[in-house]
């Protein structure tokens, strides 16, 4: 058994493909339509308890979820790759730093922005709710462009998995219209990142060729 990724179109689980393709990983995809709530049907939900994509099962079968844990247990696995430079390398903490920082600040925003209707039991919140969300993010995105200056990746010239999260969570309520403007340095890792060879082929299948 090979690598099965569930998942859907520009969602977390293109990070995941992105990385897979870098490895040089096939990897069966199964889509989880997010619009029909599918990652909340009670199939699902047994390889998945909180009800979100990405899953992946690994080769043994065991599921692997959380989009952070994934990318760190691709880059373990297939260290040949160099997802994530060795433990002894400054740079792996640098990079760990930033993953971590998105995952747990980013990612809670998204889900309020994408289902405000969760976080309050009066509907009419729920427009406020999603803005703040939004807001919220953005103050974290400026955190990450002002100081991890990517240039031209986060660790500089080299490649991480930290530059596929970084590009793909950037697209993300309103990112490619919000992006250029505000954040130049992001933008410019996510155009390199979409300029990948491997990552790339990826990248457009979810979010289309990079502005010119």
């Amino acid at each position: 058994m090979g690598y099965v990724l569930y998942g859907d179109h520009r969602s977390g689980s293109a990070m995941v493909e992105m990385a897979l393709a870098e490895i040089g990983a096939e990897a069966e995809l199964r889509p989880v339509r997010l619009e029909r709530d599918a990652q909340r049907a009670e199939a699902y939900r047994r390889l998945n308890p909180m009800g979100r994509v990405p899953t992946l099962l690994l080769p043994d079968g065991t599921a692997l979820t959380e989009s952070l844990a994934i990318l760190l247990t691709l880059a373990d696995r297939h260290p040949g790759a160099g997802l994530l430079p060795p433990p002894e390398q400054p740079g792996r903490a640098r990079a760990l730093r930033w993953m971590a920082l998105l995952a747990s600040e980013i990612y809670p925003h998204v889900t309020r922005c994408d289902y405000p209707e969760r976080f309050s039991a009066d509907p009419a919140h729920a427009p406020a709710i999603r803005a703040r969300a939004v807001e919220m993010a953005r103050e974290v995105w400026a955190v990450v462009e002002r100081h991890a200056a990517p240039s031209p990746f986060l660790l500089g010239e080299r490649f991480s998995a930290a530059d596929i999260g970084i590009a793909v969570m950037s697209r993300w309520m309103g990112g490619e219209a919000w992006m250029p403007a505000h954040c130049p340095r992001i933008e410019a890792l996510a155009r390199a990142v979409a300029a990948r060879p491997a990552a790339g082929a990826v990248w457009r299948r979810h979010f289309g060729p990079p502005p010119g």
